[in-house]
């Protein structure tokens, strides 16, 4: 059990919060936890009001780079008690990036005690469960030491904080196959949750966009003719009966969504597929009339419907959202088990305890 120094915000800025404008990203809790990794341990547990860090203009994290992070939410139920989707997988996703990154691991103990503890004491900030919305919790770690030389640091910061959010994305994405960029290859940090990898991303989505399209579709190189991701997020498509998804084999994050929604699909017994997928195999099947939908998977969206594709000079337009069932049906499962209005057959929903003197 580790023990957490509490320092309570004397300013809370939870009054001036209207529930039903959040923007994306942009409003932050009261508070947030703080560790220090010195001489081989974590140290200095403390949750403290949110605020700015200073930084040294030599931190290594700001030249090389040495920075992971995790995004999960918190919810809350009908019943109004904050609840986390399945946090014990975010802290093992964290630390197989930890290691990939040569970070120390944060063992999963202190992970999960010390976001159900900041949840406690900031879960008023959490969406009602009637309001689309959610309260999005940030764990991350950088590197700390003042050094101007590519090797590890030896010193670390551990920082978690929780922002309320809305929609991320407020209708379906037009998406057009990236062919000259990419996003990562097998032995490089695409399984890792890096900040470099987000980094390269910018520019080809950038590019996308003056081009009219919302995000790329990754494909692997040099051929450019095997589908990876979407944007930031898992990929989904539906084709006839069966839905399927590029296999995770070193350049594709391990989604948790991802895992949740083939979980969900098995259990009802809609046919799945986690394999390689290449982009011909996707255009044949909408010229045939087959492909129904096409969704990303992530926490922030959950559910991103695709409302196009366009690749070279094909451009695949996907039925309305209406009327897709797998997307919608995935998006429903999900938010109606963190409302715990939809039985919880799998146990991944842990209830976060308040004190009564929270």
């Amino acid at each position: 059990m580790y023990k957490i120094k509490v320092s309570k915000t004397q300013d809370s800025r939870l009054p001036s919060l209207d529930f039903t404008q959040i923007p994306f990203g942009k409003v932050f809790s009261d508070h947030m936890f703080v560790a220090d990794y010195r001489n081989g341990q974590w140290e200095d547990l403390r949750i403290v009001p949110f605020q700015s860090f200073s930084m040294h203009p030599a931190n290594m994290t700001l030249h090389y780079s040495q920075t992971i992070f995790e995004g999960m939410k918190a919810s809350k139920s009908v019943k109004g008690s904050p609840m986390l989707m399945r946090p014990e997988m975010h802290s093992r996703r964290l630390n197989a990036s930890a290691d990939r990154m040569c970070m120390p691991h944060v063992p999963e103990a202190l992970f999960l005690g010390a976001i159900q503890e900041l949840i406690a004491l900031d879960h008023q900030w959490i969406p009602p469960a009637d309001v689309e919305g959610s309260l999005y919790v940030r764990p991350y770690m950088f590197a700390t030491d003042e050094f101007i030389g590519v090797k590890p640091s030896q010193t670390y910061k551990f920082v978690i904080f929780t922002c309320p959010v809305g929609a991320y994305y407020s209708k379906a994405v037009d998406l057009v196959t990236e062919q000259e960029y990419v996003r990562a290859v097998n032995g490089l940090t695409g399984e890792a949750k890096a900040g470099g990898n987000y980094a390269a991303s910018l520019y080809p989505a950038e590019l996308a966009k003056k081009r009219g399209y919302d995000q790329v579709i990754w494909m692997e190189s040099p051929e450019f003719k095997k589908i990876q991701e979407v944007g930031t997020m898992n990929l989904f498509f539906v084709i006839g009966d069966t839905v399927i998804t590029p296999s995770t084999t070193g350049a594709i994050l391990k989604g948790i969504t991802r895992d949740s929604f083939l979980t969900i699909l098995k259990s009802k017994g809609i046919k799945t597929e986690a394999r390689d997928i290449y982009i011909d195999e996707i255009v044949e099947a909408y010229l045939d009339g087959q492909l129904k939908e096409a969704f990303g998977a992530g926490t922030a969206a959950v559910v991103s419907h695709i409302a196009s594709i366009t690749h070279n000079d094909t451009k695949m337009t996907l039925p309305p959202v209406a009327e897709r069932k797998i997307g919608n049906m995935l998006k429903a499962e999900i938010d109606g088990l963190r409302a715990g209005k939809v039985a919880d057959t799998y146990g991944w929903m842990q209830e976060i305890k308040v004190p009564v003197t929270v």
